[in-house]
């Protein structure tokens, strides 16, 4: 693509966006050129645990629901306006969806992070995985290495990789919001969000899903990291391209592809979640990067 064409596709983004979602965003559209003009949306489905859409191309795409988020009254007016428009979503134009990516309510954004996961859908389906990458298939926490004693931060709790560490006898802190998501015998890793600037700078390895990407926080976690730490992100939220991540450090991307959209949402719209779905209508598949691919 050349230069003035490049620049026509970043013009694409509203005025002012900046940042890792806005990087993410320009990437794909540069990438995808014309052929993203015509892309609508053929379902949206905004389910319990997870946001699915499917494009009139086939291509699908997939984000956390910020469930936290949800308004509790969703019939009152000044509920209604943190929810995308029910009825006026089907049909239109997947780039109008992506300004969502925006604003400041996390619904609207988780579908339109799901739209551009199925973009990023579409250029995998065109071109097959990005180049240069050591491309692995089934959950990215396997492709993390991890020496005996070093480090980890886990951003959120997630039960699986908990485990994991803990009969590893590996030392790790979990970040989290809400100490109510952790057992009581998972209570001693639990170290309060807000003293992330504490203990991101000395761990070796950092673990997050793409649940960062919804409320804002993950361009400053990566921040925070030494040089030479691994970052890993990892779930369906995250989009699978390599250069935006790859600028702020992120050594892994574990994301998923979704092989069977209509089934997918189907079981979505009936509270479905990665239980349902991984290995059956949706792949898992991890990108080491370049400096990590070379190292191992």
């Amino acid at each position: 693509m050349n230069m003035n064409a490049r620049t026509m596709e970043t013009r694409r983004l509203p005025h002012g966006a900046a940042g890792l979602l806005a990087e993410l965003h320009a990437h794909v559209l540069e990438r995808l050129g014309a052929e993203a003009d015509e892309l609508t949306i053929d379902r949206a489905v905004l389910g319990i645990f997870f946001t699915g859409v499917k494009l009139s191309n086939g291509a699908g795409g997939l984000c956390a629901t910020p469930v936290k988020s949800v308004p509790e009254a969703v019939c009152c007016p000044s509920s209604a306006k943190a929810m995308p428009t029910p009825g006026k979503i089907k049909g239109r134009k997947a780039l109008q969806l992506l300004d969502d990516l925006y604003r400041p309510q996390d619904l609207r954004r988780a579908l339109a992070i799901a739209t551009l996961n199925a973009l990023a859908e579409t250029l995998w389906m065109r071109d097959g995985p990005p180049t240069g990458i050591d491309l692995r298939f089934g959950d990215a926490f396997e492709a993390l290495p991890l020496a005996p004693g070093a480090q980890v931060a886990l951003v959120g709790a997630f039960p699986p990789y908990m485990r994991e560490l803990r009969k590893k006898g590996q030392p790790f802190h979990v970040l989290e919001l809400d100490p109510a998501t952790l057992k009581p015998d998972e209570l001693p890793f639990y170290v309060p969000a807000e003293r992330a600037a504490e203990i991101l700078p000395h761990v070796d390895a950092f673990i997050t899903t793409g649940t960062t990407l919804i409320n804002g926080t993950l361009e400053s976690l990566l921040h925070m990291l030494r040089p030479g730490a691994e970052a890993a992100i990892i779930g369906p939220t995250a989009t699978l391209v390599v250069e935006p991540f790859a600028r702020h450090g992120v050594t892994i991307i574990g994301g998923t592809r979704v092989v069977a959209p209509d089934e997918l949402l189907e079981l979505l719209a009936e509270g479905g979640s990665g239980y349902h779905f991984f290995g059956k209508t949706v792949e898992r598949v991890t990108m080491v990067l370049p400096s990590r691919a070379a190292a191992s």
